[in-house]
């Protein structure tokens, strides 16, 4: 009877040591990805500010012509083309905005297919 314990036992903690692994594993991967998402966005996010300071400066500057060109005729034609042209190109980004964030994220992606297919595993085993 001894020899059926200690065997259980034996059993049950090389089961418990694979889960734990396992566990180990997934949990390994899923930092990995929480890692690699963090420098995609930070990366992203520094790009984004300096792309958009530099737009700024230039359609600033652009404007700046526009009116100073136009002053002596036209300027509140020219100051309300620049306020349209500031507007409009406002909506734009913030619809582009709304539809990058409906897309949804990766982060997880990979953890949560491996531990699916582990799932599958474990249940094609119990069948």
């Amino acid at each position: 009877m001894a020899a059926d314990e200690g065997g259980i036992a034996d059993r049950l903690g090389r089961l418990a040591d694979g889960a734990l692994g396992t566990a180990q594993t997934r949990l390994a991967l899923l930092a990995v990805e929480v890692e690699e998402e963090g420098f995609r966005l930070g990366g992203a996010l520094f790009h984004i500010v300096v792309a958009a300071l530099f737009t700024g400066f230039g359609l600033f500057a652009l404007a700046a012509f526009f009116t100073v060109w136009m002053w002596d005729s036209h300027r509140l034609l020219a100051l309300g083309l620049d306020a349209a042209l500031f507007l409009g190109l406002a909506g734009w980004t913030a619809n582009q905005a709304r539809l990058r964030l409906a897309g949804g994220t990766r982060l997880f992606r990979d953890s949560i297919a491996e531990l699916e297919s582990d799932r599958a595993a474990l249940k094609g085993r119990r069948d």
